[in-house]
């Protein structure tokens, strides 16, 4: 130690200054631009490719669907349930047969929006109306960059992943799981998931709604990180869930008993059928959109019936396979189509809409940003509240990609600009700077252009502007490759938001004791 250096230690409060300056200078050479975090409000009409007498025939047509061929309920305790209220129930085949008047009063039980907080107030999201909020992959059993390539999911890069989302706030909700932790034990990697949700973002989550525990564990530790009751957060949720009915027409025991121990909990529950057409569904759209209402509407109504006044999300996941193959397509023409219409009957029974942005590329290339491209602009522009898988996924989702992370996160963003309102004052009009500039001449130098062109247009962080010697002298590279040096300079300066050590320290204790009670203890 130098001489007179021991009475020179800075304060805390200095020490957090410096780093808030360190980590400042760092983003300002990494130049990544981005909105703030806030609601973002489509101001555009949603598109309707259906007439309000296509909606009405889907509607019908799905209320016969739940009427005469009924859905398999796998949950003996949902069958008797909606037995007792007068459904018709055939116990050896599981077939639940609902009228129509008892599946509409159930539906019209559930809030047109609510509000999910997460433990950070600030990222709060209401769901519903004509907000927009954007999600990031979620479910894929491997993992790739092009530095490591594809390999199977795991934990660390789980955690890498949801630091990317943390830093950009285009993101605002996280899925069941960014991406498998497979080198976790299979019955406690849920635990360490939701610690790193709840370490490393302060972002709204997705609890893993199969079965009642999961569901369970996660409310628990929402509660510790906020500092509050499982009672208060019954009365102000922050988590989400989304489960899949096993299409065509079987909705699975573990997904019910997922979904009602969430609403039992006061948090909100998605119900998405996994629709494809030509292989989940009959080939054509209309019966895809009747399939999907149909499945939808009968795992909305279960809620309901349990928990009524729960908040819940219409969700629609159709999209069509490869005829050729079987394999599933996604970013197609009838994926977006689908994304639109999904829109209008959610909007028919009043309930916020998810929906999603996904492709079916198997690398981040052309493919992969024009099909997510052609999803995206169904699922805003037919009013998703919730669009999920908008950042990072690949291979039909079979694969959580870095560098389409990026991809994705710049044409969001594009999205989010463009949805901004148009000034239209009398400055904004300019007519003094247009009366400034004799014709033929130009307006870069211009008062007006001075006092705005720093902030006047949406400045990309990924794309490349420069002319062609000056992009090859720079290096040449192509934005997947710009995409793959961002990610690495992001993850290299991330610092994940604050959490007081007194939560931290009960989440530890938490994890630790439900480990021992399931019986893997921790490394």
């Amino acid at each position: 130690m130098s001489e007179g250096s021991q009475d020179k230690a800075p304060s805390r409060a200095g020490r957090k200054k410096a780093r808030a300056q360190r980590k400042a200078e760092r983003r300002a050479t990494t130049r990544v631009s981005q909105p703030v975090f806030g609601p973002l409000v489509n101001r555009y009409p949603p598109i309707e490719p259906l007439s309000q007498d296509q909606v009405e025939a889907i509607h019908q047509a799905s209320l016969e669907v739940i009427r005469d061929l009924g859905i398999e309920v796998m949950s003996k305790a949902v069958r008797q349930a909606f037995a007792r209220e007068g459904a018709k129930v055939d116990a050896g085949r599981g077939i639940v047969c609902v009228d129509p008047d008892m599946i509409l009063e159930l539906i019209a039980r559930a809030p047109t929006q609510f509000t999910l907080t997460p433990r950070n107030v600030g990222h709060a999201i209401t769901l519903g109306n004509n907000r927009i909020h954007f999600g990031m992959v979620s479910g894929p059993p491997n993992v790739h960059d092009r530095v490591n390539g594809r390999r199977p999911g795991n934990f660390a890069d789980y955690q890498r992943l949801i630091s990317l989302g943390q830093y950009f706030d285009v993101i605002s909700v996280f899925g069941n799981q960014t991406v498998a932790t497979t080198d976790l034990p299979a019955q406690t990697r849920h635990l360490d998931s939701y610690r790193a949700n709840l370490t490393l973002t302060d972002k709204v989550f997705s609890a893993i709604p199969i079965g009642r525990g999961r569901v369970n564990d996660a409310a628990e530790m929402l509660a510790l990180a906020r500092g509050i009751s499982l009672d208060e957060l019954r009365l102000s949720p922050g988590l989400i869930g989304n489960i899949n009915v096993n299409s065509p027409r079987k909705l699975d025991e573990a997904m019910s008993d997922g979904a009602l121990a969430l609403a039992g909990l006061g948090q909100a529950v998605i119900v998405t059928p996994f629709t494809l057409l030509g292989a989940m569904t009959p080939v054509t759209m209309a019966a895809g959109l009747v399939q999907q209402n149909a499945e939808a509407l009968m795992g909305l109504a279960m809620v309901q019936l349990f928990h009524p006044g729960a908040p819940v999300v219409y969700g629609g996941f159709t999209s069509n396979v490869d005829m050729r193959s079987g394999a599933p397509t996604f970013g197609t023409p009838e994926n977006a189509k689908a994304n639109l219409a999904g829109g209008q009957l959610a909007r028919r029974y009043g309930l916020p809409y998810r929906t999603s942005a996904c492709n079916a590329s198997n690398a981040a290339d052309a493919q992969g940003v024009y099909e997510t491209q052609m999803a995206l602009w169904g699922g805003v522009m037919g009013h998703g509240n919730v669009i999920y898988h908008a950042a990072g996924w690949l291979e039909g989702g079979l694969v959580a990609s870095f560098e389409k992370f990026i991809l994705d996160i710049e044409i969001i963003q594009h999205l989010v600009h463009m949805l901004g309102p148009i000034d239209t004052s009398a400055d904004a009009l300019g007519i003094d700077a247009i009366k400034s500039i004799e014709p033929g001449g130009h307006f870069f130098g211009a008062e007006h252009t001075m006092a705005r062109y720093e902030n006047a247009f949406y400045e990309p962080f990924l794309s490349n502007w420069q002319n062609h010697e000056n992009w090859q002298a720079a290096g040449g590279k192509e934005a997947t490759e710009r995409a793959t040096d961002l990610w690495q300079a992001i993850l290299s300066e991330f610092e994940p938001p604050a959490l007081e050590v007194s939560r931290r320290e009960a989440l530890d204790d938490f994890v630790a004791r439900r480990k021992r009670e399931i019986g893997v203890e921790e490394p």
